[in-house]
């Protein structure tokens, strides 16, 4: 059973009951992420992120893992491009200790500057460790490119020279604009009683100001673009994408489903075609990232470099087989199984029914059940699935992003 409510100082508060259980899942949800920054504090969602673990006026950062270890638990947190998460899970005697840890956290981070210049040490780190992964470059490259001077193509990370330059006074005016009580929802799932949570919640959080719900500028423009980065590795690494739905629209579940049948599983098309049956890469595969204002859908794809036209081409063939010819109702119907049994299965844990809650309530400004979710996912038709490629995957309309060893692609239709 579910049961919302909203704090005195706007905090909305949804809570999910699960009797059976002997864990609780706490996620304190931020409406604030890298698309919500300008060029020059780019970063500084993900600063925070790692800053609230540094210590309060109670406890040291040692005290904040310390605690938490000593109660069987954990607690952590990530940053998105639209939200900001921190999270425990423990057992339920020992969740008003977890969320004494969360409040302090929120409500009273000292922010020391000392810590600051070694936690952005840090995470300068951390932007060359991803610039090592060519997997995750050709990801957020394109990204950054297709949606180019805008919020939504910004890194994570943010870039290094902007987050080295980062001081405690901007940092905190950045978190008292965006840590406010009408930007956060907190969710909790599993084994807890309502009012007695909810009394617990109101203590360690009240005390944080109303504040503003964030708002979002203008929407971005997709651009087809291309961008390549020539390094020395075994592999060639791709990412082809296209403008697709937002996170709000119905075409969501056609996405959804679409992903599923295409390159999202062993069994999908690209994968089976690909990899079984052509054997030009070992890893292939297709996501989906849908935001408020924008959606787009990506191919992942890592072969050797000779073969890299080869995998563009049969990537864009598969796409026109999809749009031309559609696929089969059992082919639907399998992919509608699969999807259905990850849903279920995915939801007999306390911490994704928090995730699940948590995110639709700050983003979506609503509940939405899993039987809803369910239906809309069965409701999807072969006729729905190749209109939505026909809408979506246009090959002059592609965004392409290469990493690797660039003198082997001669083609001049992948523009290189």
């Amino acid at each position: 059973m579910t049961h919302e409510r909203t704090m005195k100082n706007g905090i909305r508060v949804i809570m999910e009951e699960m009797p059976h259980y002997r864990s609780v899942s706490i996620g304190i949800w931020v409406k604030v992420g890298s698309m919500y920054e300008k060029i020059e504090n780019n970063g500084m969602a993900h600063v925070i992120e790692h800053m609230l673990f540094k210590g309060t006026s109670r406890r040291t950062a040692a005290d904040i893992a310390n605690e938490m270890t000593a109660v069987g638990g954990n607690t952590d947190a990530f940053t998105c491009k639209d939200c900001t998460c921190y999270y425990a899970k423990t057992l339920d005697i020992y969740a008003e200790q977890a969320i004494d840890i969360l409040g302090d956290m929120l409500c009273d981070s000292l922010f020391d500057e000392t810590e600051l210049k070694k936690e952005i040490g840090v995470i300068l780190e951390e932007i060359d460790m991803y610039e090592d992964s060519p997997e995750d470059l050709v990801h957020e490259h394109l990204q950054m490119e297709a949606w180019k001077n805008h919020p939504l193509g910004y890194l994570i990370s943010g870039q290094k020279k902007q987050v080295a330059s980062f001081t405690r006074e901007q940092v905190l005016e950045f978190f008292r604009q965006y840590y406010v009580g009408e930007n956060i929802v907190i969710a909790v799932a599993g084994h807890f009683e309502e009012n007695q949570m909810y009394d617990w919640l109101c203590t360690h959080f009240e005390r944080i100001p109303k504040g503003e719900r964030a708002l979002l500028g203008a929407a971005p423009q997709f651009k087809p673009i291309l961008w390549t980065k020539s390094k020395n590795i075994e592999q060639n690494h791709i990412c082809l994408a296209f403008d697709c739905c937002t996170v709000l629209s119905e075409e969501r579940y056609i996405m959804t489903v679409a992903n599923n049948l295409f390159g999202g599983n062993v069994n999908s098309r690209l994968f089976m075609k690909i990899r079984d049956e052509l054997g030009l890469a070992y890893s292939i595969y297709s996501y989906g990232s849908s935001y408020e204002q924008a959606g787009m859908f990506q191919v992942y794809a890592a072969m050797q470099p000779s073969q890299t036209e080869a995998v563009m081409e049969a990537v864009f063939k598969e796409i026109e087989r999809m749009a031309l010819h559609g696929v089969k109702e059992e082919e639907l119907r399998i992919a509608i199984q699969q999807i259905k049994a990850e849903m279920i299965l995915g939801y007999e844990n306390s911490y994704n029914r928090m995730g699940a809650q948590g995110k639709s309530l700050l983003i979506r400004n609503k509940e939405v059940p899993l039987e809803e979710d369910l239906e809309k996912i069965c409701s999807v038709s072969c006729a729905d699935v190749q209109q939505f490629f026909k809408k979506y995957f246009r090959r002059e309309d592609c965004a392409i992003a290469v990493v690797g060893d660039l003198n082997n692609i001669k083609n001049k239709k992948y523009r290189i």
